[in-house]
C-alpha cells in the first residue's frame, strides 16, 4: 500500500510538472506562433492541472503536500491566464428577442466527409435561416442548391458557400493574388435592407499547426474588411482557432468587429455511424463577428448532424 501511495504521489508530481511546463511554454505564444499552437488546448490543461491539488489535499500531508500544491499553482494559474479572458472579455448589451428587422444566420462546416448529407439539409431547410454560411461544400453543394433552389447562392461552386433569402446586391471578394496557402476560402455578399447595405463574409482558415499560415490568413482577411464599412458587416467562419489564443486575440482587435461567440465548443462533433466518439465538443473554433450596428438576440449551438462540427446560429437585429 505505501508503494502504491508513493508511486500515485510520483504520478502527481509529473503530472502537475508537465501541466506547469506546457502552461508556461504557452505563454511564450504571445511572441512565438509555435509556441502559441499550446494555447488551444488552455481548459483542457487547467482541468489536468486541478488533479494534482485535490489529490495533495486529500490524501497527502507536509512537504508532499505543499510541494504539489505549489507546483500545481503555476500550472492553475499560467492555464487560467489563458481561459480567463475570454470569460472576462466586455461584450455588447443583447437586444430582446422581439426586436424589428432581425436575421438569422446559421455557420456551419458541413465537412467533406459527411456522409449524413439528407439529415444535415433537412435541419438546415428547417431553420429557415435568412443566411446560410457552409464552409468545406464542395460534395454537399449540389444537394445544398437543390434544397434551397428558392435562396440565391455566392460562391455556388467553392468549397465556402452563402446561401441567402435576399438576393445579393455585389458577391464582390477584393482580395489581392497571393500563394494559396496564405488567402484563405472566402465567400461574401453584400445585401440591401431598410437600413441600407450591409456585407457578410465567410471563411475557413488552415490549421495552426503550420507556423505562420493562419496568422498571414488571418491579415488577408483583415485588409478584406478594411475596404468596407464596419458598421454592419458580418465575418464568419471556422477559424481553426480558439479564443484562449494570443493569435485569436489580437486578430479581435485587427478586424474591428466584435465577436459574438463566446467559448462556444464547435468541434469535434461527430461520433460516426455507431455513435462512438466525444459526446461533447473541445474546441471552440467557429466564430461569428459583427460591427457596432448589430445587436445580438441570441447564440446557440447546434445539434449533432453528420460534420465533426456543430453548427452555430447566430440572429442579430440593427441597433436602434
Amino acid at each position: 500500500m505505501r508503494f502504491l501511495r508513493s508511486a500515485l504521489t510520483s504520478l502527481m508530481i509529473l503530472l502537475a510538472l508537465g501541466c506547469a511546463g506546457w502552461a508556461l511554454a504557452a505563454q511564450g505564444g504571445r511572441w512565438s506562433v509555435r509556441l502559441d499552437v499550446l494555447t488551444h488546448f488552455a481548459p483542457l490543461l487547467l482541468a489536468l492541472a486541478l488533479v494534482p491539488p485535490l489529490y495533495a489535499l486529500v490524501f497527502e500531508r507536509g512537504q508532499a503536500r505543499a510541494a504539489l500544491l505549489a507546483i500545481s499553482a503555476v500550472g492553475v494559474a499560467a492555464s487560467g491566464l489563458m481561459v480567463m479572458p475570454e470569460y472576462l472579455r466586455p461584450t455588447s448589451e443583447p437586444i430582446a428577442e422581439g426586436a424589428p428587422g432581425q436575421i438569422k444566420l446559421i455557420q456551419f462546416n458541413a465537412w467533406e466527409r459527411n456522409s449524413r448529407q439528407a439529415e444535415t439539409i433537412r435541419w438546415l431547410r428547417a431553420q429557415d435561416p435568412d443566411i446560410l454560411v457552409i464552409e468545406e461544400a464542395t460534395l454537399i453543394g449540389p444537394a445544398l442548391r437543390e434544397a434551397f433552389d428558392d435562396y440565391h447562392v455566392s460562391c455556388g461552386r467553392c468549397s465556402v458557400m452563402i446561401l441567402s433569402k435576399a438576393e445579393p446586391v455585389a458577391r464582390d471578394v477584393p482580395v489581392p493574388p497571393s500563394a494559396d496557402h496564405i488567402r484563405p476560402p472566402i465567400a461574401g455578399a453584400t445585401f440591401h435592407d431598410a437600413r441600407g447595405e450591409f456585407s457578410v463574409f465567410g471563411t475557413h482558415y488552415t490549421w495552426p499547426i503550420y507556423g505562420g499560415w493562419q496568422q498571414a490568413q488571418g491579415r488577408v482577411i483583415a485588409g478584406l474588411l478594411d475596404q468596407f464599412p464596419k458598421d454592419r458587416l458580418i465575418l464568419t467562419g471556422d477559424f481553426n482557432s480558439t479564443p484562449w489564443s494570443f493569435s485569436r486575440r489580437r486578430e479581435d482587435q485587427m478586424f474591428g468587429l466584435e465577436r459574438r461567440t463566446r467559448a462556444l465548443f464547435s468541434w469535434p462533433a461527430d461520433r460516426g455511424p455507431a455513435g462512438t466518439g466525444l459526446p461533447f465538443g473541445l474546441l471552440p473554433i467557429d466564430h461569428v463577428y459583427a460591427g457596432p450596428g448589430w445587436r445580438t438576440v441570441k447564440i446557440e449551438r447546434g445539434p449533432l448532424l453528420g460534420s465533426d462540427h456543430y453548427p452555430v446560429i447566430v440572429t442579430l437585429a440593427p441597433s436602434a
